[in-house]
């Protein structure tokens, strides 16, 4: 949710140069409308803005797009899954997080586009390319909207993230390659190159390389995968994929990972979670849906990129809730998640309970057999277990109840 923030963004100050600044942006703008067939209904306003209001507005922006309640609930998610440590802040590290990366944006609520006077001048060419691609796209489908109907699952609302910012990023790099006589379309080595580009940062940003693994991963992923995810559907329906994508979405973040799934319209399952039989006092507090790319995040940072790569694309669908009783100041988190095959689930069976033994300082086993693990770790009792193709997973229980 609070990666969603910059996706709209504030109104800036007026700047002497902007007058220019404008004047190359309608040029760019209708190199992109002849790429990509989308039509500039009008010209697009544009400015410069200072990192520092760019802060500012982040922090306001968080607060109105979330309560407080909400931002604990999602930092507490995190927090039971081991993907963010027990003393992260999720709200500041996200602020200051985009604002070090912010070099231009498109705010498809006041229909403006502002680029950041850090940006160095041969740099704000390819930025407003890219952030005029997010106008056009604005201008025909409404953006606004189209990520506003995505927020009944955060991995939907992810997928169709990387919808709009792996578009702008190809459109971008198709512009750019125009402009040296080559093309997206027929350059497999040029797309991977471009799409390699956000991936690392060259010690340029402390922020983000000192950021977890999840933060740092979830943000890239619309740009990177994004991008090969719209060069894949480019491929197949030529100029109609840039409104195909906005027509009939993604539904998942494996639908952006395998565009094969994409064309195939392979929707998530949604597994039962377990129920524990909670005693008297616990509400729901958060409920959703860890996506392929979560899994393998969180696979990846605790049993590395290639146990990763074996087991988390065989995901088919997860379901989790996060029940609290504040009162006992304990809060239990129900997971469930269904693979696509009975070996895929017993792989990840076996990987999750070794993870488990590493986002803990402490594991303590009771019972255990190939169907099932309980014990007790950091934040109380657990049970998991695997039925057929789904494991499930109850921690944060108290130990003294059973």
């Amino acid at each position: 949710m609070l990666a969603l923030v910059l996706a709209c963004a504030a109104a800036g100050q007026s700047d002497p140069r902007a007058k220019q600044l404008c004047g190359e942006a309608n040029g760019i703008a209708k190199e992109l409308t002849q790429i990509s067939g989308m039509p500039l209904h009008h010209a697009v306003p544009c400015d410069f803005i200072t990192k520092d209001k760019i802060n500012e507005f982040l922090k306001k922006r968080v607060k109105d797009a979330a309560s407080p309640e909400e931002i604990r609930a999602e930092e507490l998610t995190l927090k039971k899954f081991g993907l963010v440590p027990q003393d992260f802040d999720l709200a500041k590290n996200t602020v200051d997080l985009l604002t070090e990366q912010a070099a231009a944006f498109y705010d498809y609520d006041k229909k403006k586009l502002f680029i950041t006077e850090s940006t160095p001048s041969e740099n704000q060419e390819p930025v407003l390319a890219h952030e005029l691609s997010h106008a056009l796209a604005d201008q025909s489908f409404n953006l606004a909207k189209y990520i506003r109907q995505g927020r009944k699952s955060d991995d939907g609302a992810t997928a169709r993230l990387a919808v709009m910012e792996g578009q702008a990023t190809w459109l971008m790099s198709e512009y750019l390659a125009r402009k040296n006589g080559q093309s997206l379309k027929d350059s497999p080595e040029l797309v991977a190159m471009m799409s390699n580009m956000s991936e690392s940062g060259g010690g340029q940003y402390p922020v983000y390389e000192s950021a977890p693994l999840y933060l740092r991963l979830t943000l890239v992923f619309p740009y990177t995968k994004g991008m090969l995810f719209q060069n894949a559907v480019f491929q197949r329906d030529s100029q109609y994929a840039f409104a195909e994508v906005f027509r009939r979405p993604p539904v998942s973040t494996q639908q952006i990972l395998h565009p094969d799934k994409y064309f195939a319209n392979v929707k998530p399952t949604e597994p039962d979670l377990p129920d524990p039989h909670l005693p008297h006092g616990y509400k729901g507090l958060v409920g959703g849906s860890l996506g392929e790319l979560e899994h393998g995040i969180l696979l990846e940072q605790y049993l590395g990129k290639e146990r990763a790569a074996e087991i988390a694309p065989h995901w088919r669908g997860c379901n989790f809730e996060v029940r609290e009783n504040k009162k006992a100041a304990r809060a239990v988190l129900l997971y469930a998640v269904e693979w696509d095959s009975e070996d895929a689930a017993r792989q990840y069976f076996a990987a999750y309970r070794e993870l488990l033994g590493k986002k803990w300082k402490n594991l303590a086993v009771t019972s255990e057999d190939d169907g099932a693990v309980v014990g007790t770790g950091d934040d109380g009792r657990f049970e998991l277990r695997r039925k057929g193709a789904v494991v499930t997973s109850v921690e944060g229980l108290d130990p003294g109840i059973h």
